[in-house]
């Protein structure tokens, strides 16, 4: 692992931070834009949705965090809140949904086109910001393990104790979600409404986050499951709902003039 890229006098460049930017970049050029085009929106409100949910996100991430963990940081939390650490994935996709909606009602896009596209984007940026966890080692790993590819994090910036190896839970959920994208990829591509390709990321998402937690180090809080799984299960609900709802509608699209202001 890799925690600093690069160090040069007073510049640093983390791999998680470089990561969690390709996380947005990324996903915005290779799947939003395109899929965008396809259903009439101007390719170029990609960047406008990248902007909006990264500073959704960053705050969503954030304020999730700071309330799973008040107790220690309610003494700083202005600190807590500008600080280099801290972040969640279910608070970044709520605070980046939240931000993306807004942003399309503003500038008046369907949001159902763009649903539809941020269903793989999603997908595609969360495995992303998985590498970044492995190469900085911060914690995200999971229980100790015996098994042959299990390693330890001496390095990281949580480090584990000297010795310890545990499960590289980062690699699994990358493993994991690499045929989640494909299947998106090609949801999205269908003659559906956006919503419902939406939902299916939630879903499946939802799923692939409940059965890694069996193996991660975060603490059971009811029934023997973790607060992580208890919002997978919530996430599964929600989307399978959506898939219901919306599974008979057609794509929505912008079409005539509207495609090009």
């Amino acid at each position: 692992m890799r925690p600093e890229l690069i160090h040069i006098g007073d510049f640093t460049l983390y791999s998680f931070g470089l990561m969690a930017a390709l996380a947005l970049i990324v996903p915005g050029i290779a799947v939003v834009y395109p899929l965008l085009r396809r259903r009439g929106v101007v390719p170029d409100f990609a960047f406008e949705l990248i902007f909006a949910a990264g500073i959704g996100g960053f705050f969503g991430a954030r304020l999730y965090y700071m309330a799973e963990h008040w107790s220690t940081v309610r003494e700083d939390v202005w600190g807590a809140l500008t600080s280099g650490y801290g972040f969640t994935w279910y608070g970044g996709l709520m605070g980046g949904f939240v931000a993306v909606v807004l942003w399309c009602l503003v500038r008046k896009v369907p949001t159902g086109i763009v649903a539809n596209a941020m269903g793989p984007a999603v997908a595609l940026g969360y495995a992303i910001g998985r590498v970044g966890c492995q190469l900085a080692g911060d914690g995200d790993y999971g229980t100790p393990s015996d098994l042959p590819w299990a390693m330890g994090y001496p390095n990281g910036t949580v480090p584990t104790p000297p010795g310890v190896r545990v499960h590289p839970t980062p690699i699994y959920e990358i493993i994991m979600m690499v045929p989640i994208i494909w299947v998106l990829w090609r949801l999205a591509k269908k003659d559906r409404s956006g919503w419902w390709t939406f939902g299916w990321m939630l879903v499946l998402t939802g799923i692939e986050r409940f059965v890694v937690e069996f193996v991660r180090r975060n603490e059971e809080i009811a029934l023997g499951l973790t607060q992580p799984q208890w919002v997978a299960i919530a996430s599964v609900v929600i989307g399978t709902g959506l898939v219901l709802l919306f599974r008979g509608r057609p794509a929505e699209r912008i079409v005539g003039a509207q495609r090009r202001s």
